[in-house]
């Protein structure tokens, strides 16, 4: 299965309060076509924009010599992936299917995809990026769930959700594109009492003492802002929302990386500065699970 992102940019203005930061990023993701994201997402035609985690199944790559090897490294890169978002939703709790999900920065849609096959619920996601909430609409339809998949093209710090409306929401690597207060704060006023946020992101360890050298190259590098763990712990406790979970996948998303680094046709510049931060401590790939209270 191949899907070629040949949507036309949607050149209308974001719904929604808008910074001209939030404007850049939009032109970054409206334009963003790379290799790694889309060769992997053919695989299965589950289009990830996050990272992998768990150990790398070496018999399934097959020798060196092999004449499908880039096509099995491939096809394993996305098989972590998958993996990273079984164990954001084994985090999500008690989900049924009158339940409604939420995706904050959905990106293309794989996330959501894998949410209403494995719970048969409503899932929603937002995006800045009109081309990949275009994107992810049509491959729902393809898919004939494009009444219980939406990607919208909305603010996550305005997202178009009633209050308590929300059994469940996420951050899949998104969180880093905007201030944590005001995130939290959001997810906190759609999820019902009871309800479960879960992210899983890139933070800077602050017993390291400031972000280092890799992670001022990662920040640079998407256009982003990586917080650092202290803060993602503050702005729960602002916000109503209880940690229940902590899991450090940090050691179980170097293999992907090491992985990825191997891939010259997939490889963008950044794998060094991730393998180095990781093992140098200075960053940190973490889950954290949190009830609204």
């Amino acid at each position: 299965m191949s899907v070629t992102d040949t949507t036309p940019v949607n050149r209308t203005a974001v719904p929604g309060p808008a910074t001209p930061y939030q404007g850049d990023i939009a032109r970054y993701w409206d334009h963003e076509a790379r290799p790694v994201n889309l060769r992997l997402g053919d695989v299965d035609g589950l289009y990830h924009h996050h990272y992998g985690i768990g150990e790398v199944d070496q018999a399934a790559l097959g020798s060196p010599d092999d004449s499908e090897r880039e096509k099995k490294l491939v096809a394993e890169l996305h098989r972590l992936e998958s993996a990273q978002t079984d164990v954001l939703l084994d985090n999500l709790g008690d989900i049924r299917p009158e339940h409604t999900l939420v995706d904050a920065g959905c990106g293309r849609g794989g996330s959501m995809v894998m949410a209403h096959q494995r719970f048969g619920c409503k899932v929603e996601g937002v995006t800045l990026s009109a081309k990949q909430a275009e994107f992810g609409n049509r491959r729902a339809k393809e898919l004939g769930i494009d009444d219980s998949v939406r990607a919208q093209v909305r603010n996550m710090l305005d997202m178009p959700f009633d209050n308590g409306s929300v059994r469940a929401s996420w951050n899949n690597e998104s969180s880093m594109y905007v201030d944590l207060e005001d995130l939290l704060g959001e997810h906190s006023r759609i999820l019902s009492v009871g309800g479960r946020y879960v992210t899983i992101t890139g933070c800077w360890n602050p017993t390291y003492g400031q972000p280092s050298k890799w992670v001022s190259q990662i920040n640079a590098h998407f256009e982003c802002n990586i917080h650092s763990r202290r803060e993602y712990f503050k702005a729960m406790a602002d916000n109503r929302l209880v940690p229940n979970a902590v899991i450090d996948l940090t050691a179980a998303t170097l293999p992907y990386w090491e992985l990825r680094a191997t891939v010259p046709s997939l490889v963008t510049g950044i794998e060094e500065a991730f393998i180095n931060s990781y093992k140098d401590g200075s960053f940190q790939y973490l889950l954290i699970a949190a009830d609204r209270v």
